[in-house]
């Protein structure tokens, strides 16, 4: 098997600063937030799911059996803090000193353990979820150039990357942030997958196995976006792949199935506790305007809102803007914006923004193209400075 070769030209430099600078942020946020119980929270039920040292008799984690939240946050939360206690147990073992590097409390357990004996715990338990978020920056700026161009990529990423919201819900542990990653990165690989249909057959398998695994994982975070990214690839794939749509139906049913693999798999093969994913309400959702009202109102975001204006009204009013690329994430953001989930909290607006910033960036690429390219290349410039600026000046406050 070949691997494509990688060449780091100047747009992947130019990206990898935005999402440098983007890291850099996120950790100047973690450094200045008090752990929580909330985030205490999810580091011990974690651990709980890595290690079992302390199950409730009849309850998956102390946490109880996660109906209403999904694993995948907690297995992120709690997978540094088990692999710092397992290196220390390792070099107790190895060294075999009289004086412990770990010792575990009898009395109080994990808690004592994330309390007095793991070192930089806000680091370890936060800076998972910003590695995910720059994940999902690096698959916007890619996705964006794709379809866009470079002018298009670096708008996109550079929205992303000053956004306070994704900065806010990437310096903490949620499930949100797990599934947006998941959602954005299912519909434009099952996107990627009706394309190939095209080609040969080997050039499916690595799409499949991607999506596959994104389904799974995207289910692992939040049900009801993993249903939500189902029956949305499902469409696109039909729309896409016309002469091969015979193909479709098995693809889908064959990733659902390694998709249920995978969530049996967080719930640690126990069969019992992986049913309440499914009876508990959790993919239950009904329509809403509140959830779209709260975030066009909030001002963190008003340089990005003042863009994404424009790109609507070009949009509308001209017609080469009116094309699969750019209508593919503004359909799938309004579809996000306007339902909420009725079991469980969650935020559907948040799992929106990736694609409003690739909708905005699309446009503006094809404004770019016309006549008035220098009066739109100024007005991307300001657009990101003054987000670049907005975003700055709220960091300190982001976790007030």
């Amino acid at each position: 098997m070949k691997f494509p070769r990688i060449r780091i030209l100047w747009p992947q430099r130019i990206a990898a600063v935005l999402l440098l600078l983007f890291f850099a942020q996120c950790l100047y946020v973690i450094g200045r937030t008090p752990l929580s119980e909330t985030d205490y929270r999810y580091a011990l039920c974690g651990r709980e799911m890595w290690e079992r040292p302390s199950a409730i008799a009849g309850y998956f984690t102390s946490c109880g059996n996660m109906q209403g939240d999904g694993t995948l946050a907690y297995r992120v939360a709690g997978a540094p803090m088990s692999a710092n206690i397992l290196l220390l147990r390792v070099q107790d073992a190895v060294h075999r000193r009289f004086d412990k590097n770990y010792i575990a409390n009898p009395l109080s357990g994990a808690t004592h353990d994330l309390r007095h004996q793991i070192k930089g715990i806000p680091y370890l338990l936060r800076v998972p979820f910003a590695l995910f978020a720059v994940w999902i920056g690096g698959g916007v700026w890619w996705v964006s150039r794709r379809l866009f161009g470079n002018l298009g990529g670096f708008f996109a990423l550079g929205l992303f990357c000053f956004s306070p919201l994704v900065v806010r819900y990437a310096t903490m542990p949620n499930n949100e942030i797990l599934a947006l990653w998941g959602l954005y990165g299912l519909i434009y690989t099952a996107i990627g997958i009706a394309h190939a249909m095209y080609g040969p057959r080997r050039k499916w398998r690595p799409r499949i196995l991607l999506f596959t695994f994104a389904l799974g994982m995207t289910a692992a975070a939040h049900i009801a976006a993993a249903v939500f990214g189902l029956i949305v690839s499902a469409v696109f794939m039909l729309y896409v792949a016309e002469r091969r749509r015979s193909n479709v139906a098995p693809i889908l049913l064959m990733s659902s199935c390694g998709a249920l693999v995978i969530l049996l798999a967080s719930f640690g093969f126990r069969l019992h506790t992986f049913l309440y994913a499914f009876t508990a309400g959790a993919g239950l959702i009904t329509s809403s305007t509140e959830n779209a009202r709260r975030l066009f109102t909030n001002p963190l975001e008003f340089p990005a809102w003042m863009a994404l204006a424009v790109a609507i009204v070009l949009y509308v009013a001209v017609r080469r803007s009116r094309y699969f690329g750019n209508t593919t994430p503004l359909l799938i953001a309004l579809a996000l914006l306007f339902w909420t989930t009725t079991q469980v909290a969650s935020a559907p607006w948040l799992w929106s923004l990736p694609f409003l910033f690739t909708f905005t960036a699309g446009v503006f690429a094809d404004a770019l193209e016309t006549r008035s390219r220098k009066l739109y290349l100024a007005l991307s410039g300001c657009v990101l400075l003054a987000q670049a600026v907005l975003c700055w000046t709220s960091l300190p406050r982001l976790h007030g």
